[in-house]
């Protein structure tokens, strides 16, 4: 008999409950044991946040938005701050701590379920000795290894209804509405969901963007009598002079990249240039919300019930992944080496040309730039 324990690290992403639930059963089926730490390494600290899971508390789970073990996304063992009795901030390692937990609970995995930032703490505890297993989560969907995460399917279905919304009161006053999307540095959600949403202008991560191109396609809406947009921007999107829109400080006032506000400075732009009423709306963690696709739920299963598998052939310090509409094991520091950026020689992007979207570009230009490996 194993003794497996679950955490749940970073964003959460509709689908978590799911992988959990299908981790449950398939350990139950076996004769395992299965516990799931809570708030990320919290049960491996705290006795209380480490829980038994029997099949009977992971019934119905599935179905549900979030997870039931709650997650963190700033929770580094490996770079903790600390405030000491002075009230000052220190950053502490405290990854031995856990190590020596998990040895004295008698683990014989860890299914850690998470993005890059949590696979990667994954992977240095494989280096420590913990025999790990890493499932994939991300809404951004911008591991490179692995053709989807579960979460993204849902986040684009939520975003693309917005925009559908949208077109309606847009359309009835006149109105240029911008909305800022999720994705970090890639723009899988804007592209996925611009498209679907029959978006004029669709803001990347990958392509530099000019003010000039986008608002010379809201005047040929005008000229097309078409008094009315919808623009949509990747929070990682930025000018071609580089601007990198931050809208604030990290946990404890730690500087830190926070990504956000590029929607309401396009939106801005588009004003004062075009003298369009404009509205802007940022859509932020509506996207992690909410009960999961068909897609997400089948994939969430798909991936947890492949990683109990991982924990049966004792292949660790690897990761599921989906190649090729199958699940195979990618050793983890293979998957965090890259973040999986939008292909513009992709049919995706073509799609968005071919059928008149904007992607803030002269698209000689792009052609050009990515040949000579400008942009990659």
């Amino acid at each position: 008999m194993k003794k497996i324990v679950i955490s749940t690290g970073g964003g959460d992403a509709p689908g978590l409950n799911a992988v959990i639930y299908a981790v449950v059963h398939a350990c139950s089926k076996r004769g395992w044991e299965v516990y799931g730490s809570r708030c990320g390494y919290g049960g491996f600290l705290d006795i209380d946040e480490m829980v038994r899971l029997y099949p009977r508390d992971v019934e119905g789970i599935y179905a549900i938005g979030g997870t039931i073990l709650g997650s963190t996304n700033k929770g580094n063992p490996f770079s903790c701050p600390v405030e000491n009795l002075a009230g000052e901030i220190q950053v502490v390692d405290i990854s031995d701590k856990i190590l020596r937990n998990f040895k004295r609970m008698k683990f014989d995995c860890h299914i850690a379920i998470g993005g890059d930032g949590s696979l990667e703490i994954a992977h240095r505890f494989a280096l420590k000795g913990m025999p790990v297993i890493g499932v994939p989560k991300t809404i951004d969907n911008d591991l490179e290894v692995t053709a989807r995460t579960f979460g993204f399917d849902t986040a684009v279905a939520t975003a693309t209804e917005a925009l559908d919304k949208l077109h309606s009161t847009a359309k009835s006053h006149n109105r240029v509405m911008v909305v800022e999307v999720m994705g970090r540095d890639s723009g899988w959600i804007a592209l996925y969901s611009g498209i679907s949403g029959g978006a004029d202008v669709i803001l990347l991560p990958e392509i530099p963007f000019d003010m000039e191109n986008v608002c010379d396609k809201i005047a040929d809406n005008e000229l097309h009598d078409k008094h009315y947009s919808i623009v949509v921007v990747a929070e990682g999107a930025a000018p071609k002079d580089g601007k990198v829109f931050n809208k604030g400080r990290g946990e404890l006032g730690r500087e830190e990249v926070v990504l956000g506000g590029v929607g309401d400075w396009v939106a801005d732009e588009i004003r004062k240039r075009t003298e369009k009423d404009t509205r802007s709306l940022t859509l932020g963690h509506l996207q992690r919300g909410g009960s999961p696709t068909t897609f997400d739920r089948l994939l969430a299963m798909r991936f947890g019930a492949a990683a109990v598998r991982l924990v049966e052939e004792g292949s660790f310090d690897k990761m599921v992944a989906l190649v090729d509409s199958q699940m195979q094991a990618i050793p983890i520091v293979d998957a965090i080496k890259n973040r999986k950026k939008v292909d513009l020689n992709s049919d995706k992007v073509s799609t968005a040309r071919d059928i008149g979207i904007c992607l803030g570009d002269n698209s000689d230009e792009t052609d050009i730039l990515q040949e000579t490996g400008v942009l990659s």
